[in-house]
């Protein structure tokens, strides 16, 4: 398992701490009292996936000698008011190199296999898309 901790700092902060020692901190959005400085506790589960797809998707190219340096996630949010959680993540991924058909479903395979993908309760909407060569 791995060990981290969260330690509340006031303001609405959240400073967590990972076993290697790396920092994240935390703040509550603009619309739910916080100064939207920092990434929000919801904010963390869409880019959590982004990160997660992207690494997998970056083993699947290594294995294929491919670099997939640059390539990126845009993800985006969007809230259901009662109760207050995610309701949808739109995550759309880009890359400049243009692979064939066969290594696009591939790394696309890859990145649908990535554990946050599969943890998110399925009420969640994923609506995932794929650019290539762009």
């Amino acid at each position: 398992m791995t060990k981290m901790q969260a330690k509340y700092l006031g303001d609405l902060r959240v400073q967590c701490r990972h076993e290697s020692g790396a920092l994240l901190e935390t703040d509550a959005p603009k619309d739910n009292f916080g100064k939207g400085e920092k990434f929000s506790p919801t904010d963390l589960l869409p880019i959590a996936l982004a990160t997660c797809m992207l690494t997998l998707m970056g083993i699947t190219a290594q294995k294929l000698g491919i670099d997939l340096r640059g390539a990126t996630f845009d993800v985006e949010k969007e809230m259901a008011k009662a109760p207050r959680r995610i309701a949808r993540i739109q995550a759309t991924f880009r890359c400049s190199f243009m692979p064939t058909i066969e290594i696009q479903q591939k790394l696309e395979e890859a990145a649908m296999s990535c554990p946050v993908h599969h943890s998110l309760h399925p009420e969640i909407v994923q609506d995932i898309h794929f650019h290539w060569g762009v």
